[in-house]
């Protein structure tokens, strides 16, 4: 089967459906990370255990952050996160449909 050229509206409409069921999204990275912490005698610090949390790690107006993130909630975090990346990946794929169907657009009015 072939298919017609996609206008641009084929487009914004293809990926509009595309991302309505992307929410969460997020954008950056999540770590465990491990750290001592400052109470004296601490049993998991004194065996080098240490103590761990999860962490979100991203970029604003060119400055690092990073947020902490409870236990409880990393699986949603992570789950943004692979949404983020999807969306990442269609933005690059709906810049390039669009290019082409904007190119056919303007050729055609020719």
């Amino acid at each position: 089967m072939v298919r017609s050229p996609e206008s641009s509206t084929d487009v914004e409409r293809w990926f509009r459906e595309q991302v309505a069921h992307l929410w969460p999204a997020a954008w950056g990275s999540l770590s465990l990370r491990r750290s001592p912490c400052i109470r004296p005698q601490c049993q998991a610090c004194a065996t080098g255990e240490q103590h761990t949390s999860y962490v979100l790690y991203g970029r604003s107006h060119g400055r690092r952050f990073a947020v902490y993130v409870p236990d409880a909630l990393a699986a949603d975090i992570r789950h943004a996160l692979e949404n983020g990346r999807a969306f990442q990946a269609l933005l690059t794929e709906a810049g390039r449909r669009y290019t082409e169907a904007r190119k056919r657009e303007r050729r055609a009015r020719r």
